[in-house]
């Protein structure tokens, strides 16, 4: 199959082991855009493309070119809206991302961040280096256990249901899950308990918030209901930085009300003077949980196995797949590595 590869901001290098992209050079016809004069490049190789691989702008212009496209593979991962979607599923143009390569990897982060809120790893661990460590039973005064706790999700998507597998371990008492995008039986057949968003909250020790940041749910926790939460009880941010009120969720820590954990912010990187980096009750993490260089070739190995089987005239089955009804509401932000 002819293919443009035009992965940045990422590269090449970075979503494709050598065997992969050897793979991929090797059976099929890979064009590759070096980022010189982008409008020349797709002007003159649309009208043979078949799978592009990135996320330029296709708008009705380009599309319009690109007669043989059969799919566009977003492998930042994310859906933007620099797409024109409608003709896109008018023609039968697959749009996919294979989003779920980092489910893992920040899951596996999140149930860390979880055991050390509720344990103190990381406080205990800066108070010993400072000198000020308390030993045995005066060490472990707010300390809880995950074992037969109360777990709550914001959101069940790949990230939500690759956590939700880690837990069995723990005996949860129970799973609570708040997503508007799935219905209850659905959620009940998973093996968790569909619940409204304040009964996550008002009955969960350890929230963890998955949820991708759409149209409606802007700081769909702000100071209203994060304040339903349990006194002492730990709220662990994965997903987007966007679905919490971080001015709400500071004040709320800031008083010793809840733990919180975080792996992503309203705006990265985090200035140094920002006063989140004082608050108590915290963990941090640079937006770092899924950037793991197994991820990143998973990558390519998703999007070799989607190529072949478009190339074979079946549906893709590793990558997402772009819906009609929830893609417009998507409102992700591209990566930036600058």
């Amino acid at each position: 199959m002819r293919i443009i590869l035009d992965p940045d901001p990422r590269t090449a290098e970075e979503i494709f082991s050598k065997a992969s992209y050897r793979d991929l050079t090797d059976n099929h016809d890979v064009i590759v855009c070096r980022g010189d004069d982008r409008e020349a490049f797709y002007t003159r190789h649309l009208p043979d493309c078949e799978i592009l691989l990135g996320q330029a702008d296709m708008g009705p212009e380009r599309l319009a070119m690109a007669s043989k496209l059969k799919a566009i593979i977003n492998v930042e991962t994310n859906f933007l809206p620099n797409i024109d979607y409608e003709t896109c599923f008018q023609r039968g143009i697959h749009v996919l991302a294979p989003s779920g390569v980092f489910a893992l990897p920040v899951a596996e982060m999140g149930l860390g961040m979880a055991l050390s809120l509720a344990r103190g790893i990381h406080s205990e661990h800066k108070r010993f280096t400072e000198g000020r460590e308390s030993y045995g039973l005066s060490g472990n005064q707010d300390a809880e256990l995950l074992t037969g706790s109360d777990f709550g999700f914001v959101g069940f998507g790949d990230l939500g249901r690759a956590l939700f597998a880690l837990l069995p371990g723990f005996r949860p008492n129970s799973v609570k899950v708040f997503d508007p995008w799935l219905p209850d039986a659905h959620l009940e057949r998973m093996g968790v308990t569909p619940a409204s968003l304040d009964a996550v909250l008002e009955q969960s020790r350890f929230v963890f918030v998955v949820a991708s940041i759409t149209t409606e749910n802007q700081h769909l926790l702000n100071a209203g209901n994060l304040s339903r939460m349990q006194a002492g009880a730990s709220l662990i941010l994965l997903s987007r930085a966007a679905v919490v009120d971080f001015d709400a969720v500071a004040k709320l820590v800031g008083s010793g009300r809840i733990r919180f954990a975080t792996d992503v912010f309203p705006e990265e990187p985090v200035a140094a003077n920002d006063p989140v980096r004082t608050l108590p009750n915290t963990l941090f993490s640079p937006h770092r949980a899924g950037a793991l260089e197994s991820a990143l070739q998973e990558i390519g190995k998703r999007v070799i196995e989607d190529i072949g089987q478009i190339a074979k005239g079946l549906p893709p089955v590793s990558c997402r797949r772009a819906e009609r009804e929830t893609v417009r509401r998507m409102r992700s932000k591209p990566i930036d590595k600058t």
